[in-house]
């Protein structure tokens, strides 16, 4: 693979403490700005994934580990938002296979303590969890190679920096011009008042079946944001017990027939497409091999039918089932073995009308758990004018990426 197709890693350290979106703007814009800046190409598309390091998991042992999801949504959500707020101001597309001037981005979490320290003969190996949340060694040893790997120019992003470099050592004979230093924003640590811990967020136990719906056309951050948070929520099993069932994560897919009458409906993608991007997306996230892209670029067991595809990740401890939906309900009214429901602040009603048709089936209803909202305005600076914003919802709409092709192509009256 040409060097200028492989993803370029971004690392960010730690996040402000406490957290909030103008606080996470003025702490990483400069970064991603930067980044995305270098990026852009006119002659083609980029990729970049966006590590951050947060010490998300808490629990002593490897297979007892919890979180809790709604801070860890709420830090994607924040990132994903200056992503597409940047991108609007730099005119870059942010879905996948944008074409060129687009950078497709996926961030990961990185569990990662700051005073964590690895000795010198030390060697990383993929080690997973109970979550779908990774550690630095584990990262170090799956992600790779890298076109450029941006730094933080500050005191924690050369340390999160130089402990990364040590534990890919090896995976990749780098250059000096890929290795780039960028501008880090201010980070704001806030120590609690009268030495009074602040109180615990409440932690968040997995489950092994999450079901989440959407038409996830030219997938963008809002859909990442969403198939992330999703997949936070998924309890992991061991892939040697003996007994072991894979944790299961339903999406629901809109069928090509409801989306008919869409606004430029000829150039919605065809549900194939669109279930692919998603298995596509997911395996940035949960697939992991020692030969990096080479053994993630796709799913090692994937099965396709009209409507239905599967696909294994993490030696088969979990699957990831895209279904065609031709109904607001989908697989929630006709799987009754289902543990949760993500939805997004437009389809909150939706959760309410599942759980009631649920209970008149005589079957339990579903945990909802609602993602964040990417908005500009929590990032946004009164002199950036509402320009930005417009373009902002242009990069996380699926309309509006309808709308420019259609204004791409020749005699297309809109």
């Amino acid at each position: 693979m040409p060097r200028d197709e492989l993803p370029s890693l971004l690392l960010l350290p730690f996040p402000p403490d406490p957290s909030s979106r103008s606080l996470l703007n003025t702490a990483y814009r400069p970064s991603i700005t930067a980044a995305l800046s270098r990026l852009k190409r006119p002659n083609g598309a980029s990729k970049l994934t966006v590590a951050v390091e947060c010490p998300i998991l808490h629990g002593q042992f490897l297979r007892s580990k919890t979180l809790s999801w709604t801070e860890a949504q709420a830090l994607v959500a924040g990132i994903y938002t200056i992503i597409s707020v940047v991108s609007a101001q730099l005119g870059i597309g942010t879905e996948i296979d944008g074409g060129p001037n687009s950078v497709d981005a996926t961030v990961v979490l990185i569990d990662h303590n700051r005073n964590k320290r690895f000795t010198e003969d030390f060697r990383p190996v993929i080690e997973t969890n109970n979550t779908t949340v990774i550690d630095l060694a584990t990262f170090a040893s799956a992600y790779h190679p890298w076109n450029y790997i941006f730094h933080v120019r500050s005191e924690v992003g050369l340390q999160f920096y130089q402990t990364y470099l040590k534990l890919a050592e090896g995976r990749q004979t780098l250059l000096q011009e890929q290795l780039i230093p960028v501008e880090g924003g201010i980070t704001m640590n806030v120590a609690p008042q009268g030495n009074i811990p602040r109180p615990t967020p409440a932690r968040t136990p997995g489950v092994p079946v999450v079901c989440l719906g959407g038409t996830f056309d030219y997938l963008h951050p809002g859909h990442k944001l969403l198939l992330t948070a999703a997949a936070l929520l998924l309890k992991v099993p061991r892939k040697d017990d003996a007994n072991m069932q894979p944790c299961t994560y339903i999406i629901g897919i809109t069928g090509d027939e409801l989306l008919k009458n869409k606004k430029y409906a000829e150039f919605v993608q065809s549900w194939e497409t669109r279930a692919r991007n998603v298995i596509l997306f997911l395996s940035r996230i949960l697939e992991l091999s020692e030969r990096g892209w080479k053994g993630t670029q796709q799913p090692r067991r994937v099965e396709e039918r009209d409507g239905d595809v599967k696909a294994w990740f993490r030696d088969g401890t979990i699957l990831v089932h895209c279904v065609r939906i031709q109904d607001p309900f989908g697989p929630t009214i006709t799987v009754e073995n289902v543990d949760a429901l993500v939805v997004s602040g437009e389809t909150r009603s939706g959760g309410k009308a599942v759980n009631d048709k649920r209970a008149e089936q005589g079957w339990k209803t579903l945990e909802v758990f609602e993602v964040d909202v990417l908005d500009a305005e929590d990032v946004l600076e009164e002199k950036e004018g509402t320009k930005t914003e417009e373009n902002f919802s242009a990069k996380i709409s699926s309309s509006a990426i309808r709308q420019q092709r259609a204004l791409a192509r020749p005699g297309t009256k809109i």
